[in-house]
């Protein structure tokens, strides 16, 4: 059977340093550009029936290096909305939050784990139907996508914080004796 191919965009500033980014909308760095166009190694062979990316130029830049022909932008592929934490890092929020977990907590004036959680449904029951025609790739950012597995294989939105996952990666969403499961991470 078809899979979903998790695709994360390649390396920007803020990434590079450690700052949530959601909203702002920034450039793939010269590093992350590189990423991307490596990424048409680990994509080559396959069939997709539907490539859909996050409306953030980011993703959509990611896309185009890495060769795929982008066949929708989907809104419920941004980022976690980091609300009053866009633009600072996790060590920057803990001097004033020591205690704060973006899988528990949420964000404020952005989303909580469910709201995240709810997105990430729509795109899989989206998806899923796709799979008789192909694999489905789905471009986009750290959060979100890590949100997309743990919601694949069952898991609540929070399963996500169990599942690092670095700029310009390939993970793949499957199946095992019809079981939803992961079958590569963080390649």
């Amino acid at each position: 059977m078809s899979e979903i191919v998790l695709v994360r965009h390649g390396e920007t500033a803020w990434s590079a340093t450690g700052r949530h980014t959601s909203v702002t909308d920034l450039p793939l760095t010269s590093t992350g550009e590189d990423q991307a166009r490596s990424l048409k190694a680990k994509l080559r062979g396959r069939h997709f029936a539907a490539v859909w990316t996050s409306p953030r130029l980011r993703a959509q830049r990611t896309a185009e290096l890495a060769g795929l022909r982008v066949t929708g932008v989907d809104e419920d592929l941004a980022e976690w909305a980091y609300g009053g934490y866009e633009g600072i890092t996790t060590a920057e929020i803990w001097e004033g939050r020591p205690d704060w977990d973006l899988w528990r907590d949420g964000c404020p004036g952005g989303e909580s784990p469910e709201e995240v959680g709810a997105r990430a449904d729509r795109v899989l029951a989206a998806a899923l139907p796709l799979l008789a025609d192909g694999d489905v790739a789905l471009v986009g950012h750290g959060h979100c996508l890590r949100v997309c597995a743990a919601r694949w294989i069952g898991l609540p939105p929070s399963g996500g914080g169990r599942l690092r996952l670095d700029t310009s990666t390939v993970s793949v969403l499957g199946f095992e004796r019809s079981r939803q499961v992961l079958l590569k991470w963080n390649s």
